[in-house]
């Protein structure tokens, strides 16, 4: 069975990776014995191990010799072609035996937040999407997954925890790992997706809503209300939707299970105008009649289901199916993103060839000019010493008349050179007496300058003299203006006391008397001004 061997390869390549004593890529017979045996004992075929024994001369084997006997040894004795929930039983209890295998080395972390259960479930979604490819060793494999799964994985689990993912951050870790083995898929998705979470009931949510959806295949889940065979009355159930079976239960727990409705190819639905309500119509001529709260959720339904309906008849989950999808896309960006840099390289190979010919060609042609230039130039001088040759005799007359005429003219320029020297002398005598006079001048000029810098020195510290004198002189004045309002108030006191009473007590005089006379006090304004006598 070449579609069981093919869904369940990554998880017993992990499994042989945990059984390896070294990294050279082989286990020992007896170790792969045990793992033969439980996954015979599963499929109901007992004693497939023995064959191991005579299987190789060898004590150890390595994954494709081991891979080898599996297939030819142990899933032969299947049937080609499964039911989707017989196929999908065997790839469960199959990883199980895995994961028993090499469970221990994914469970010894440091940062703990996910739950043993929650560590199985990534294993099995790790296992449904990763890819397997030879490592650097002739006979070692390696079991990864690439970051564009691994970025759908972790934005659906920061999602359903209410967490941020930072696609960012998450792009520049990607580039520098490049693809994701099992632990550091493992660690991201505690450090990028669930750091914050402290409820283990939210991730256990989170995690097994997303493993229902990758490994068993869940298209869609949600409550909707089924008419009843004898009742005709609507009852809400909690309906699971996978390609091939729609199961529902009393309650969203999928505990309580009350039937499953096969889907088959031949299936259609049948939307109804009354209310939210469709009919789904199997090939058996039965007719189920099914309510949505709302119309969204109808549309989402029938959708669904369209989905199942065309999936029905696959032997691969819809899961697998998507991510064989994806991974061909990426293969063919891959091949895109080749061809193109094969395109460009040739483009860049047939450029610099064409640059090259182009260079000898241009050598070529500067060659023939060069030649032709200097042919031209040959040609040009005999011309010009046949001219020269002719002229030289007309010009010798010329030049003897000329030379008499010259010397006259040198004799009168020597004597104008004699006249501007002594001129030249002249002006230079007079600069220098100028220069000793702008001298002379600049040194009365500083002298000035440092008799000005002297007087100013004098006038600052005379400044500062003055300055001190007139805040001693502030000072004063706020004193005696403190003092002349305290007078004043005192003034006031008694001037207010004299108009109160019927006089002066002799103890409120500032003059001791004998008899009793009144007292009149001058009330002045608050100010130390002196009144202006009119």
């Amino acid at each position: 069975m070449s579609v069981l061997l093919n869904n369940v390869t990554n998880c017993i390549c992990l499994a042989f990776e945990s059984l390896q004593q070294d990294q050279l890529g082989f286990v020992n017979k007896s170790k792969l014995k045990v793992l033969t045996a439980n996954i015979g004992t599963f499929l109901d075929l007992y004693g497939v191990e023995k064959g191991l024994e005579h299987f190789k001369s060898t004590p150890q084997l390595n994954f494709d010799q081991y891979k080898y006997y599996l297939q030819n040894e142990v899933f032969s004795s299947l049937p080609d072609k499964l039911p989707m929930p017989e196929l999908r039983e065997y790839e469960n209890k199959i990883a199980e035996v895995c994961w028993l295998v090499c469970k221990k080395k994914y469970l010894q972390r440091e940062t703990k937040l996910f739950s043993e259960e929650a560590i199985f479930q990534i294993f099995r979604i790790f296992c449904v999407l990763a890819e397997m490819s030879s490592d650097s060793m002739e006979h070692s494999y390696q079991v990864f997954l690439h970051p564009s799964e691994v970025s759908i994985i972790a934005q659906a689990l920061a999602s359903s925890v209410g967490c941020i993912f930072d696609e960012e951050d998450f792009n520049n870790l990607s580039i520098s790992m490049g693809n994701f083995r099992l632990a550091p898929f493992i660690a991201v998705l505690e450090s990028r997706c669930i750091p914050t979470v402290k409820e283990d009931i939210a991730i256990k949510e989170a995690i097994t809503d997303i493993y229902q959806r990758i490994v068993e295949d869940v298209i869609k889940k949600g409550y909707l209300s089924k008419k009843g065979y004898i009742f005709p009355t609507m009852k809400e159930y909690w309906f699971v939707l996978r390609p091939s079976e729609l199961t529902y239960y009393k309650t969203r727990s999928e505990k309580d299970k009350c039937d499953t409705l096969v889907i088959q190819k031949g299936s259609r639905i049948e939307p109804l105008s009354t209310g939210y309500k469709f009919i789904l119509h199997t090939p058996a001529e039965k007719h189920f009649e099914l309510g949505a709260p709302d119309h969204m959720t109808r549309l989402q339904w029938i959708s669904s289901l369209q989905l199942a309906i065309d999936h029905s008849d696959q032997v691969q989950s819809y899961q697998r199916l998507q991510a064989s999808k994806r991974r061909l896309q990426r293969q063919g960006r891959i091949q895109e993103m080749m061809r193109a840099r094969a395109q460009l390289q040739e483009e860049r190979n047939a450029r610099q060839l064409a640059e090259g010919q182009a260079k000898e060609l241009e050598a070529v042609v500067r060659e023939d000019s060069k030649k032709l230039s200097e042919l031209l130039d040959v040609k040009i001088k005999l011309e010009k010493l046949l001219e020269e040759e002719t002229q030289a005799k007309r010009d010798e007359e010329i030049v003897r008349a000329l030379q008499a005429r010259v010397l006259a003219e040198e004799w009168e320029k020597r004597e104008e050179l004699e006249r501007l020297q002594e001129e030249q002398h002249k002006i230079l005598e007079e600069e220098r007496k100028r220069r000793k006079q702008y001298e002379e001048r600049q040194k009365e000029n500083e002298k000035e300058l440092q008799s000005a810098a002297s007087k100013l020195a004098e006038l600052e510290t005379e400044k500062e003299s003055l300055d001190v004198e007139l805040r001693n002189a502030r000072e004063k004045i706020v004193l005696s203006e403190g003092k002349k309002e305290l007078l004043e108030t005192q003034l006031n006191q008694y001037a207010s006391i004299s108009r109160s009473g019927d006089g002066v007590r002799r103890a409120h005089s500032f003059m001791p008397s004998t008899k009793e006379k009144p007292i009149f006090l001058e009330v002045r304004p608050s100010t130390l001004k002196r009144p202006i006598k009119k």
